[in-house]
């Protein structure tokens, strides 16, 4: 029988590739836009972090996400941090949440109180892709905009306490193969990978709008 972290990652890729290569994201990554728009995306990221990580000490003795809830891998913290450099010490001020990325951060709150695995579901595509993906936003902000290596700016990339990433992930996808879920919930966790990309990618395609190239 095929893993069940390898049934999660193929059946998610188209929406992950669409994600990806946003126009929002490749621009970003292109250095065709500005710091600002880093920073606004940054803050979008703020409000998915703040849903996933204010239910970690609820979930934690949970059968489902229990095991996925790593204080290695919470992003909060450094979020912050990023935000104090990118927006100065009143940043709170002035944060707002994109209504794509309010749906976004509401659908995580719901499955972390209704449904542990669909918040499984929403774990692995956040941190995974941080682990992977990110550091290529975070190559490319610190070449773009001087950002310090792995300094405020770009933290939330940074897991000081993971020296060894692809082991991580590898004992991660193990978590996955080995989760408390029957057939038909495993089916359902799938599918909510997929919705946690698309909703992923309405938050690019909100970015997009919201910085625009000019032609």
């Amino acid at each position: 029988m095929e893993p069940f972290s390898t049934v999660i990652r193929t059946a998610s890729h188209e929406r992950h590739v669409e994600a990806e290569t946003s126009t929002f994201m490749s621009d970003l990554l292109g250095g065709r836009l500005g710091v600002a728009a880093y920073a606004r995306y940054t803050e979008q990221l703020w409000f998915v972090y703040e849903a996933l990580e204010s239910a970690t000490e609820r979930l934690a003795a949970d059968p489902v996400a229990g095991p996925f809830i790593r204080p290695e891998l919470l992003r909060l913290p450094a979020l912050e941090r990023d935000l104090a450099h990118l927006r100065g010490p009143r940043w709170r001020s002035g944060l707002s949440a994109l209504s794509a990325t309010r749906a976004y951060a509401d659908r995580i709150r719901e499955c972390a109180e209704r449904w542990p695995g669909g918040y499984v579901a929403h774990h692995y595509t956040r941190y995974l892709g941080d682990l992977s993906g990110g550091q290529i936003i975070r190559d490319r902000a610190e070449r773009t905009w001087g950002f310090a290596k792995k300094g405020d700016g770009v933290r939330f990339y940074v897991f000081e306490g993971i020296s060894n990433p692809a082991a991580f992930k590898r004992s991660y996808r193990e978590l996955l193969d080995a989760v408390e879920a029957d057939e038909l919930d495993r089916q359902r966790i799938v599918a909510e990978c997929r919705r946690a990309f698309a909703l992923n990618t309405g938050v690019f395609q909100a970015l997009g709008e919201e910085f625009p190239l000019s032609a």
